[in-house]
């Protein structure tokens, strides 16, 4: 099952992959009007949707003019898909200009109502929920309908597996849905019409996936994640009057604010120094911060290169850092290019290879919970798969350079020979490795063993490490090899396994 969301999710970019998911939940929703199974009509849902779009659509556009920044069609669309989605449907002129002045909104709140490059609150919440106050249109979330819910939730469970929050989304949809329905047992509903409700004739699910699950205003860490979810839940569910408008959407503004206090609170401006070539074809690019960026050993970056004629996969992608926490040095990532004339790389990659010294990129954000534990006594494993080497990179270079006494045990597994990715530094870490190639090295440093060719099984890594239980074991790399590794180092005694792989790589 993991091997096929894997498939799924990986195959698309995170922002055109819920662009598809609303895009779904919208011809359902046509659907349904035109079988009569919504109180919307098919000519109120047509002229809302096409409002809200052109408005997000020319307003971001005129927006990024402005501030001199790349447009960002997909994230446009998402915000006027969401707006419709909100908004009571209608084709009254006047709620109709609401829903365009919430789209207006939306595109301009991305870049005022923001700190130093990084916006507070959801955009749309933000637009919709100004316009709400105004009574010209009103936030109905008439998504929230059970014909609409299994598209509404295999969706939601797209884009939160994708992200790797599914446990956020459950646990505030699991908050949130008790919450509801012992208020409405409490003012004596039976329990039939608490739970419907709750999970079927409400935007739970919708919320979850689709709002509180936005990259942009969400704090790094996983506990701060629950935090703001459990926030987020309260004020969604507990029944009150909020004296403004819609307590779903205050709901959402409330957690964005409690999650920017957590997070990167300004933007991350990156200028590029230069690349270096550090294994057959692995690139290790480095980037000198406008301003010090605080970021844990381990944890990724999302950047941002736009480019002309960018292809299906975007002009955003996450890497996990390579480079060990510094007040003033450089920040650093590796990436894979295709090197073969069979082989062509994503525009994005091209962009990335392409790139001048002194070229300015943005970063979006740092966050993951990928982290060695505080207690350095505690033995470790670390198996890597190809580009997963990188956030152990940053992790055994910051050991390394804070004199830190680990008992590191590395499994590296590779697909190529030549020149292997990292291999200075895991010789100046102490740690020991254990090398998973097509050919054994001609030779290799003190500490180090040939694990084989093939593929890297629990038995193999047992085998060749004979205490591989007591160790905390970390996996990082391509979905398939943390997936299948993952059950087996536990099958093989193992009893705490983090993961971190590269989705949509």
């Amino acid at each position: 099952m993991r091997r096929m969301l894997d498939r799924v999710t990986g195959a698309i970019p995170m922002y055109k992959l819920v662009v598809v998911c609303l895009a779904a939940i919208t011809v359902l929703a046509f659907a349904l009007s035109l079988a009569g199974q919504l109180s919307q009509g098919p000519l109120e849902l047509l002229a809302s949707l096409v409002v809200a779009i052109t408005a997000t659509g020319a307003s971001g556009w005129v927006a990024a003019r402005l501030a001199r920044r790349q447009l960002h069609p997909e994230s446009s669309i998402i915000t006027g898909l969401l707006i419709f989605m909100i908004m009571e449907p209608s084709i009254d002129p006047l709620t109709l200009g609401g829903i365009a002045l919430s789209g207006v909104i939306a595109s301009a709140s991305k870049y005022l109502i923001a700190v130093r490059g990084r916006h507070i609150f959801n955009p749309t919440a933000t637009g919709t929920f100004i316009v709400g106050i105004t009574g010209i249109a009103f936030p109905l979330w008439w998504i929230g309908t059970p014909y609409l819910q299994p598209v509404i939730i295999i969706g939601a469970l797209l884009v939160l597996y994708r992200t790797q929050r599914i446990a956020m989304g459950a646990g505030f949809a699991g908050l949130a849905g008790a919450v509801s329905v012992a208020a409405s047992l409490l003012g004596g509903s039976t329990l039939e019409t608490a739970l419907g409700f709750a999970f079927l004739s409400s935007a739970l699910f919708f919320f979850a996936g689709f709002m509180l699950s936005e990259p942009l205003t969400l704090p790094p860490r996983l506990w701060q994640q629950f935090v703001v979810a459990g926030i987020a839940a309260l004020v969604f569910a507990v029944p009150f009057n909020s004296g403004l408008t819609n307590k779903y959407l205050l709901a959402l503004l409330v957690a964005n604010l409690v999650a920017f206090a957590f997070g990167q609170r300004r933007g991350i401006r990156l200028s590029f120094i230069g690349k270096q070539q550090v294994g057959p074809s692995t690139f290790e690019l480095a980037f000198q911060p406008a301003r010090p960026v605080r970021f844990s050993p381990g944890q990724y970056m999302e950047l941002a290169i736009p480019h002309r004629r960018a292809d299906f996969r975007g002009t955003r992608r996450y890497f996990s850092i390579s480079s060990a926490p510094s007040d003033d040095g450089p920040i650093t990532f590796a990436i894979t290019f295709a090197i073969s004339a069979s082989s062509k790389s994503s525009s994005y990659k091209q962009a990335l290879l392409e790139l001048e010294p002194g070229a300015i990129v943005h970063g979006t954000g740092v966050g993951g919970d990928f982290l060695l534990p505080k207690d350095v006594s505690e033995p470790l494993l670390l198996v890597a798969g190809g580009i997963g080497i990188t956030p152990f990179a940053s992790q055994l270079a910051h050991a390394t350079a804070r004199s830190e006494k680990r008992d590191v045990v590395v499994a590296y597994a590779t697909s190529s020979t030549g020149e292997l990715p990292y291999r200075a530094m895991l010789e100046h870490s102490g740690a020991k490795v254990v090398l998973y190639s097509p050919e054994a090295p001609a030779s290799l440093p003190p500490g180090w063993q040939y694990g084989g060719s093939g593929r890297v099984t629990g038995e193999r890594l047992a085998d060749a490490i004979p205490d591989l239980a007591r160790r905390r074991a970390y996996v990082s790399g391509p979905p398939a090899l943390v997936n299948d590794l993952r059950k087996a180092l536990r099958s093989q005694g193992a009893k705490r396994v983090h993961s971190d792989y590269f989705s949509g790589y």
